[in-house]
C-alpha cells in the first residue's frame, strides 16, 4: 500500500501542463532520435541535457526519461522498414521485421513492435514500482563473475540456438571479438593494435559498426538487385491496427518470457541488447513456429522489442537505488542527477521522495503517450515504402554518414562505417550471420573487463565462477545453453523411436 500511495503521489506530481507537455516533446524528439541511425537515445539525452538546466528536476528527469522511450520506439521503424537498426538493440527486430515488409506487411511488424515495447515496459514499471528494495538488495551481490557469466550466457545462448551453421556464428563472433579488442586497455591502460593511427585508441564504436554493417551493407545488396525496395505497396490503415492486436494475445507467453528476459538483463545490468538477442533466440527454440523465423514471423518481432524495453526500463532501477547505471543513458541521467544536486542511492527514495515516484509515475505515463504518438504516425512512416530507391538510397547514406560523423566528430568514423558496409555485404552475399559479429562487437570489451577483474580476483582459478549459488547457476545455463544442439542429439538417440517413426521406415511391398 506504501508503493501505492507513493505512485499516487508521484502522478500528482507530474500532472501539470508544463509536465505533459514536456512528455509529449520528449517522446516526439526521442522517436526522431531513435530512427536516425547512430544517433541513440544515449546521446540525444547527452546533447540535450544542458536545456534542462534551468528546469526543475521533476521536469527534466521526465522530459529526458521521455526521449529515452522515444528512442526505444523509434528504432524500430528504420528496422522494419528499411532493415538498419535505428538503434543497436533494433538489430534482432530486422530479423522477421524487414521480411515482413518486404511481404507487404510493414504495418503490422510496426504495430506489433510498438505494442510488444509498450506491454514489455508497461510490466518492467510494474516490477519496479512493488519490487524496487528486493531488487536494490539482489543487485547488490553482483561482482565481476556475476557480471561475465551474464555476459556468457548471452554468448552462449547465441551459438546454441543461433540460426544456420554454428562455426558461421562463431567465426562472425570471434571476428566481433577482435574488434573490440582494438584501443586502450582498461585493465593495463595499453594500447592494442592500433597500429600508431591516433583515432584508433577509443577502439570501433559498436554504432558505426552497425550502421555500416547493416545500413551501407543492404543499400548495396538493394544496388546489385535493381535498385527497388520490394515492400512498397504495404498499406497501413486502422484496420491493421486493430487486426494486428487481435493476434498479439495468442504469443502471450512469449510476451511474459520476454519481459521476464528484459528485467532481468536490465537490473543486473546487461543491457537492451543482449536481452533482445537472448529474448529471439529462446522464442525461436521454443516456437512451434521456429523454423520459420527469419522469414517474416510476427512472434520473431514480438520477442525482442519486448525484451528490449524491459531492459531499458529496468535499468533505470539500479541507477536510482544504488547510483549504478545499467545502461549508457542511465549513466547519461545519472550524471545529470547530479548536476541538479541529486546524490542516487537508497536515500533517494527517502530524501527525494516526490522526486523518484514522479519519475515511475511519468515512465507509465510517458510509455502509454508514445504507444499513442508512434500509432498515429504509422501511415507516415510506412509512405517511406513508397518513394523511389533512387531518391531514398542517397538521402538513408547521408543520415548514416551524419549518425557515423556525431558519435566522436571524426572524419575516419565515416570510412569505418563505409568499410563496415563491404563487410557487411560480403558477409551476407557468404551466408554469415551478422548478429553474433555486433553482439560480440558490443559486449566483447565489457565481457573481458569483467572475465580478467574475477580472474585477479580468484588467483586465476576458473572455479570461481561457481564459487557461489548465483554465478553458478548462471555458468551453468551458459553451458547448458552452448552444447544445446549437441544434447538434443542425443537425448534424440536415447529417447526410443515412436511406432509412427518405426512404421514409416519399413519397407513397403
Amino acid at each position: 500500500m506504501d508503493e501505492i500511495n507513493s505512485l499516487f503521489q508521484g502522478f500528482a506530481v507530474i500532472s501539470t501542463p508544463m509536465n505533459l507537455l514536456l512528455m509529449f516533446v520528449g517522446i516526439v524528439l526521442g522517436v526522431l532520435i531513435g530512427v536516425l541511425p547512430g544517433l541513440g537515445g544515449a546521446n540525444g539525452v547527452a546533447i540535450l541535457l544542458p536545456l534542462t538546466f534551468s528546469m526543475s528536476p521533476t521536469s527534466a528527469i521526465v522530459m529526458l526519461s521521455c526521449i529515452y522511450w522515444g528512442a526505444l520506439f523509434g528504432g524500430a521503424i528504420t528496422s522494419v522498414l528499411f532493415n538498419i537498426p535505428g538503434e543497436p538493440w533494433s538489430v534482432a527486430t530486422t530479423f522477421d521485421g524487414y521480411p515482413m515488409a518486404q511481404q507487404g506487411q510493414a504495418g503490422a511488424a510496426l504495430t506489433a513492435a510498438f505494442t510488444s515495447s509498450f506491454i514489455g515496459a508497461f510490466v518492467a514499471v510494474v516490477m519496479i514500482t512493488f519490487l524496487a528494495p528486493l531488487v536494490a538488495k539482489f543487485a547488490l551481490k553482483f561482482g565481476p563473475p556475476e557480471f561475465f557469466a551474464v555476459y556468457l550466457l548471452t554468448f552462449c545462448s547465441f551459438v546454441g540456438m543461433g540460426k544456420g551453421s554454428p562455426f558461421k556464428i562463431l567465426a562472425s563472433m570471434a571476428i566481433g571479438f577482435a574488434l573490440a579488442a582494438v584501443g586502450m586497455d582498461t585493465v593495463t591502460g595499453q594500447l592494442r593494435l592500433t597500429f600508431g593511427i591516433p583515432d584508433l585508441m577509443r577502439g570501433f564504436d559498436f554504432l558505426i559498426g552497425v550502421i555500416g554493417l547493416f545500413g551501407i551493407g543492404e543499400i548495396l545488396l538493394s544496388m546489385e538487385e535493381g535498385l527497388a525496395f520490394s515492400g512498397k505497396s504495404a498499406k497501413i490503415n486502422a484496420k491493421v491496427v486493430f487486426d494486428t492486436w487481435k493476434k498479439l494475445p495468442k504469443y502471450w507467453v512469449t510476451s511474459i518470457r520476454s519481459s521476464l528476459i528484459g528485467i532481468w538483463m536490465g537490473i543486473t545490468p546487461g543491457g537492451a541488447t543482449p536481452a533482445s538477442f537472448m529474448s529471439y533466440g529462446l522464442a525461436k527454440k521454443m516456437s512451434k513456429n521456429g523454423g520459420k523465423f527469419g522469414t517474416g514471423e510476427i512472434e520473431g518481432v514480438i520477442a525482442p522489442e519486448t525484451a528490449a524495453h524491459a531492459a531499458g526500463t529496468a535499468a533505470l532501477l539500479p541507477m536510482l537505488a544504488l547510483g549504478i547505471p545499467g545502461s549508457p543513458t542511465a549513466a547519461v541521467l545519472l550524471g545529470g542527477l547530479l548536476i541538479w544536486g541529486l546524490q542516487p542511492g537508497p536515500l533517494l527514495f527517502v530524501e527525494q521522495k516526490d522526486f523518484v515516484w514522479g519519475l515511475i509515475a511519468s515512465m507509465y505515463l510517458g510509455n502509454l503517450v508514445g504507444l499513442i504518438v508512434v500509432l498515429t504516425t504509422v501511415p507516415l512512416f510506412a509512405s517511406i515504402l513508397r518513394i523511389p530507391f533512387s531518391i531514398i538510397a542517397p538521402v538513408i547514406v547521408v543520415i548514416c554518414a551524419i549518425g557515423a560523423f556525431t558519435v566522436h566528430n571524426a572524419m575516419l568514423d565515416i570510412w569505418l562505417m563505409m568499410l563496415f558496409g563491404v563487410v557487411g555485404y560480403l558477409f551476407k552475399k557468404l551466408d554469415y550471420p551478422l548478429a553474433p559479429l555486433v553482439l560480440a562487437l558490443v559486449l566483447g570489451d565489457k565481457a573481458e573487463d569483467s572475465f580478467r577483474q574475477a580472474m585477479l580476483i580468484s588467483q586465476g582459478e576458473l572455479s570461481v565462477l561457481w564459487s557461489n549459488a548465483l554465478v553458478g547457476s548462471i555458468s551453468t545455463l551458459a553451458l547448458i545453453l552452448l552444447f544445446w544442439p549437441l544434447l538434443s542429439r542425443l537425448i534424440a538417440k536415447v529417447r526410443p523411436p515412436k511406432k509412427s517413426e518405426f512404421a514409416a521406415e519399413q519397407p513397403v511391398d
